[in-house]
């Protein structure tokens, strides 16, 4: 399925948005035939930069890469240039300023008009727990509160752990970013992603599920509040 370049993910959500604030979250686009990056703004502020500063590249993303997880990145953008396929990482980066983040990366596949895999497109989500400020914990806390006790969202919350390796408070983060960015409300998305698991071939499979979460809201089926 070919998806677009991502727009640009706004940095929280309205309480009536029935979801909880999401992670800061930035867009980019690899091409496999020219090896190029295109990074949102975010993704390159999440390095450090100015948007624009820098070309982004193959080169100056595993510079950011922490030390221990930049061979396993390094073989993953590999793999997905030899093969066209989407990758998917969970790994530490580190920034201009030295700073340490905890970022997931969820791609799709970018088709040209003949069905050719020609890149991918996808997310960097920024997981680190000390960006979080105190008015955005009070926040989570509340609308946490109000639907914790919905099976389907915990049911969809652990699908996410288990897949990534993140904590529960990082997959929910995960699922309200997919919620906001899509406008559906947090239950409905969930229900969906829960209802197509069987279609998810088995681990460590992963970027079968990126495909699943980066599309399970073109598939929500239209109902009355």
């Amino acid at each position: 399925m070919t998806i677009p370049n991502p727009p640009e993910t706004p940095a929280h959500v309205t309480a009536d948005s029935d979801a909880d604030s999401g992670p800061v979250v930035g867009a980019f686009t690899f091409w496999f035939a020219t090896r190029r990056w295109e990074w949102s703004p975010e993704v390159y502020r999440m390095h450090g930069y100015t948007p624009g500063d820098v070309e982004p590249s193959t080169t100056l993303l595993l510079s950011h890469v922490h030390p221990d997880d930049r061979a396993r990145v390094a073989d993953l953008i590999t793999a997905t240039v030899e093969h066209g396929e989407p990758f998917s990482s969970r790994h530490r980066m580190v920034d201009t300023a030295g700073e340490e983040r905890a970022v997931m990366v969820v791609t799709d596949q970018l088709h040209h008009e003949d069905d050719t895999a020609v890149g991918v497109s996808g997310y960097h989500i920024d997981l680190t727990d000390t960006l979080l400020d105190t008015g955005l914990a009070d926040t989570t806390d509340e609308n946490r509160a109000i639907i914790e006790h919905r099976a389907v969202i915990e049911q969809a919350k652990g699908v996410i752990m288990r897949t990534y390796g993140i904590t529960a408070d990082q997959a929910f983060r995960v699922l309200a970013w997919r919620s906001q960015e899509t406008n559906v409300k947090l239950r409905d998305f969930a229900a969906q992603l829960v209802a197509e698991l069987p279609t998810v071939p088995p681990p460590p499979a992963t970027t079968a599920f990126d495909h699943l979460l980066l599309t399970a809201h073109d598939r929500v089926p239209p109902h009355e509040d």
